[in-house]
């Protein structure tokens, strides 16, 4: 049985009230690249990744997409929009095969109200992540974009990092494509970038997913 404590949101709550809670929750699938919900879209439900992962996304002037945020296991996403009861103001789309649990607007409206320390916890982690959009998009307009590349793989070290003897796995699979969605550039740019910093030994790959060998010399691109 899924253990809710596992989310940071509901780790605060009791037993009797972790048992209440658990009843509002609904099991929902979607495939790899598939639309959970769409920027316009009606809020009308909270997610919570339990498996796999979930980027949200913004589409530019040109049409490119952008991600803002990638959405890992134990996380939750569309909770500005749920709170406030306005459209999604972005899209969601499933990374890899993943399953999330869901909580109807109304029924995470009437726990909220109930239990006050998940309002709280939810309104410091939205904060956060709030600014870290911000942070995002003043990046992609400000940064060159090697500069946007190492702060980016070093926001998901923090976020996704496992020590190993040869550096900090980043514990996610992330393809050139992602890494040039997620700093706004085009996908030959994000290649080249991260070939420069492999060849300099700053990263490798590791089954796949990335290991920042150099942090300071990350850093210092920034």
């Amino acid at each position: 049985m899924f253990d809710i404590k596992m989310v940071t949101l509901f780790n605060t709550l009791n037993a009797q009230e972790e048992k209440e809670v658990s009843r509002y929750l609904t099991n929902d699938t979607f495939r790899k690249k598939e639309s959970i919900f769409s920027e316009g879209d009606s809020s009308d439900w909270f997610y919570i990744v339990k498996k796999g992962k979930v980027k949200i996304t913004k589409l530019s002037q040109e049409g490119k997409e952008i991600i803002l945020e990638v959405i890992s296991p134990m996380e939750f996403f569309g909770g500005i929009a749920v709170l406030r009861g306005f459209p999604y103001p972005a899209n969601s789309v499933a990374m890899e095969d993943t399953e999330v649990l869901k909580i109807s607007r109304k029924d995470l409206l009437s726990l909220l109200d109930r239990f006050p320390d998940l309002m709280y916890c939810m309104a410091m982690n939205i904060g956060d992540r709030i600014k870290g959009s911000h942070e995002t998009l003043k990046s992609i307009a400000l940064e060159k974009v090697e500069a946007r590349i190492a702060s980016l793989l070093l926001k998901l070290s923090d976020k996704a990092g496992e020590k190993l003897p040869e550096g900090v796995l980043i514990n996610m699979r992330l393809t050139k494509q992602d890494i040039a969605e997620m700093v706004g550039t085009t996908v030959e740019t994000s290649i080249r970038t991260m070939s420069k910093l492999t060849k300099a030994g700053v990263v490798s790959l590791k089954a796949g997913k990335i290991v920042i060998r150099d942090p300071d010399k990350l850093k210092s691109l920034i």
